[in-house]
């Protein structure tokens, strides 16, 4: 499974994020070349080679009208302390940077989508702070022009790389206080903090902000899982670099590679001898809706010889408890049981094929060296009753209009 991990130590920004995956994509000049040809006037995009304790990265760098936006005197260089010049005073709502992204930006609608649902993050978190609706919300330091170019920027380069999954380490947030339009606020900044609830996050000993909110909203719409490395066979790394100089290397590290499709999930177990079927089967249908991975049944014998079933489920740590909650609302158990389990799983995905009977949806499943591929019964089935004809027949003529 193809797999960016990302290594926040030092936490994340827009611009880091950008440089990290910049390193990671082959064709550098391609995507340079489509920065600074986005449809935004007066903006000149560089990836400049520099130096964090003795590792080498890249800097992204953005000019705009002649002055470089990520060389102001603040930790990540993005967008959290007042500007002096005067386009990044402009305070634009998110309707002004919709229509900056579906009216200028030269990008596919997939990547305008990805950033517009960025800056909802940001939108949702401000509406909460300062306790007014989202389309009133205006933007201050990330509705600049290089909040917009550090944000598409990652949206490209996630769209180039296509992981499957992306998993990022507990985000250090940094410490203190930091400057900004609304006045002195603690690290992590109420809009970041906002947009960090339930990922692991910590301050560490640095006494900067190491996360902004524009790179704790790519981050919590891109990352899949907030956990430590995963074994990978790592095969492309990248190192996005800050404007400032620390003790500790003042970079976000992306690294590329394959691992095999496991994860660690809780089986809750409990044993029922008082349920009807319909009755069963209407708990495992609520605890589907809540996010169970699965929910199986086997019959067992009991105490006195009485038949009964044993009710299993898989579900992940966070929502364990709801899951607890339902099957005690749900079932007549008295007791659940608990255990870790490693799961094995191949990777799935689906794809629409297009045949003259109409779409129908094609599973593949690959890893460990297997790859297989299996219609959707469902939409065989349609198109079976409708063409009156067998799923057998149906298959074998999809096969020949291959």
């Amino acid at each position: 499974m193809k797999t960016l991990y990302l290594d926040c130590s030092m936490g994340a920004a827009g611009d880091m994020l950008t440089a990290a995956l910049y390193e990671l994509i082959d064709d550098k000049a391609e995507f340079l070349n489509q920065i600074n040809n986005i449809g935004l006037h007066n903006i000149k995009v560089d990836a400049q080679k520099v130096l964090k304790c003795s590792i080498t990265g890249t800097y992204f760098d953005v000019c705009i009208d002649g002055e470089h936006e990520h060389s102001h005197d603040h930790h990540h260089n993005e967008h959290t302390h007042n500007h002096s010049h005067s386009h990044s005073h402009a305070h634009n709502s998110l309707k002004d940077i919709e229509h900056i992204i579906n009216g200028h930006l030269n990008i596919s609608d997939k990547i305008k989508n990805d950033v517009i649902s960025v800056y909802k993050l940001i939108a949702q978190a401000e509406s909460h702070i300062h306790g007014v609706d989202m389309t009133d919300i205006h933007f201050h330091e990330v509705g600049t022009i290089d909040a917009i170019i550090d944000i598409t920027a990652v949206c490209i380069l996630m769209d180039k790389l296509k992981p499957n999954k992306v998993i990022c380490s507990p985000i250090n947030v940094g410490s203190g206080h930091v400057h900004c339009a609304h006045g002195i606020l603690p690290v992590p900044a109420p809009a970041t903090a906002y947009i960090l609830q339930n990922i692991p996050i910590y301050s560490g000993d640095v006494s900067a902000e190491l996360c902004t909110p524009t790179g704790a909203a790519l981050l919590k719409y891109f990352v899949t899982e907030f956990n430590k490395m995963p074994v990978m066979n790592v095969q492309k790394i990248g190192y996005g670099c800050g404007k400032k100089d620390f003790h500790i290397a003042n970079c976000v590290r992306a690294m590329l590679g394959e691992t095999n499709q496991t994860d660690n999930v809780l089986e809750l177990s409990f044993n029922i001898d008082d349920m009807t079927a319909e009755n069963i089967a209407f708990a495992t249908e609520r605890l589907f809706d809540i996010g169970a991975l699965d929910v199986f049944t086997g019959t067992i014998g009991m105490k006195k010889s009485r038949q009964a079933t044993l009710i299993s489920v898989l579900c992940y740590e966070n929502i364990k408890d709801e899951i607890i909650k339902a099957i005690f609302k749900y079932t007549s158990t008295l007791g659940i049981r608990e255990k870790q389990v490693k799961r094995y799983t191949l990777d799935r995905k689906t794809e629409i094929i297009k045949t003259p009977y109409g779409e129908i949806r094609k599973k593949i499943s690959s890893g460990y060296g297997v790859e297989r591929e299996k219609y959707e019964y469902d939409d065989l089935s349609k198109i079976a009753i409708k063409q009156n004809i067998s799923i057998d027949t149906l298959l074998g003529k999809i096969k020949e209009n291959k």
